[in-house]
């Protein structure tokens, strides 16, 4: 029995399908909200009134080992409310399927994420490049950084170790909260100031884990004595 794939597949959370389009090596699928109305930032005020159309153009998941690119119809919206500065406004979409600026959907932006912190710069984008996923391995670097916690946050469990920017060239510090499974800092390099110094700007620290080298072993010391040390066997 054949079952035919419906638009509505393609299309992320609170839209619908208009057009799907092949194009060479991509998909085009043009997408409208199914919202008449939005609410301006400012006043709150709910409005239905569409002042005009633009159109935003992220890249999606691939389909079929070809490219993705959504074609979303977005509006801008008078605002009525007397009082309100903001006469227009722009149509905000939701956060959990494409942010503000973005050129990625949330979930293809999430698999980058994946990428740079699993594989790094350049093999993670050599890596994406064949998942049909086209990302430089700068941009790669960018989306962790995008993503690393707030600094004011707890810290009582990390892991430190170095990472290469660039393989045999450059090398950084990545900084990981272990019991929330995410990084939270990446440093310029490793020497033992810069690190000694990122420490100590974080006294909640309790537990470190790290290599065998004697060098953040150091930094440690000096910079959370009372910390106690893991080191990988």
């Amino acid at each position: 029995m054949r079952h035919r794939l419906q638009c509505a597949c393609l299309a992320p959370d609170g839209f619908s399908v208009d057009d799907v389009k092949v194009v060479a090596n991509s998909i085009q699928i043009q997408l409208r909200s199914r919202q008449p109305s939005r609410t301006c930032p400012d006043c709150r005020r709910v409005s239905r009134r569409v002042q005009s159309r633009y159109v935003r153009r992220p890249a999606d998941l691939p389909l079929s080992g070809r490219l993705v690119q959504l074609i979303i119809v977005a509006g801008w919206f008078w605002c009525d409310a007397v009082l309100c500065g903001r006469r227009i406004f722009c149509e905000q979409l939701d956060c959990d399927v494409l942010a503000r600026y973005s050129r990625r959907t949330q979930r293809l932006e999430t698999i980058v994420h994946h990428l740079g912190l699993a594989l790094g710069g350049g093999p993670a984008a050599a890596f994406a490049n064949r998942l049909m996923m086209p990302v430089s391995n700068d941009t790669l670097l960018r989306v962790v950084r995008r993503r690393i916690a707030d600094r004011s946050d707890d810290l009582p469990v990390v892991g430190i170790d170095d990472f290469a920017f660039r393989r045999g060239q450059t090398y950084g510090t990545i900084v990981c909260d272990l019991e929330r499974r995410r990084p939270v800092s990446l440093l310029p390099d490793r020497a033992l100031d810069t690190s000694r110094s990122w420490l100590a700007q974080h006294p909640s620290i309790s537990i470190v884990a790290r290599d065998r080298g004697g060098g953040y072993g150091e930094a440690i010391a000096k910079a959370l004595p009372d910390a106690e040390q893991v080191a990988d066997r």
